[in-house]
């Protein structure tokens, strides 16, 4: 979003049936989709962060369900938050963070700073807790929903039949 965001502007001169523009979540609230002759085009955030977090949650379940594939959406699990983490009212969050299991329970913690530039907070993820519109705080102990991102072994335990 800005200046030099051309993304809708160029969609609807190749005749884009903008369908939205801008989604009520953090990181990606500038996503743009559309429809150009028939076929879904979809234009995504210039932060790399934000990019990836709108592709996990727009795109890749589209391509698969265009490949026919009918489970499109990563799992996600409840976890149980290990430290206190605040947000504004208003939009989907959508932080990384770290899942684990401790004694049989999944547990979760963001990996950092979760400004939408930060990449190292992205490399670090194997998860995005997924933090409802409403509210801005959240304590720890609270359980909470967390998108799993890859299939993965976490402290002994196996994640991998859940992916």
């Amino acid at each position: 979003m800005g200046d030099y965001d051309f993304v809708q502007e160029v969609l609807m001169e190749l005749g884009a049936e903008m369908k939205f523009w801008k989604v009520a979540m953090k990181p990606g609230q500038p996503l743009a989709f559309g429809v150009i002759g028939g076929k879904p085009a979809f234009g995504l955030p210039g932060n790399p962060v934000s990019a990836m977090v709108s592709f996990e949650q727009f795109v890749r379940p589209a391509l698969l369900m265009a490949g026919g594939r009918t489970e499109v959406f990563r799992p996600i699990i409840q976890a149980t938050l290990e430290e206190e983490v605040r947000k504004h009212p208003g939009r989907r969050h959508f932080m990384r963070a770290i899942v684990s299991v401790q004694k049989g329970e999944y547990r979760v913690r963001t990996t950092g700073d979760q400004d939408s530039h930060i990449l190292l907070s992205l490399v670090k993820a194997n998860a995005l807790m997924i933090l409802p519109e409403a509210g801005n705080l959240h304590k720890a102990g609270e359980k909470v929903a967390v998108q799993l991102l890859s299939d993965v072994a976490v402290a002994g335990n196996e994640l991998s039949g859940l992916i």
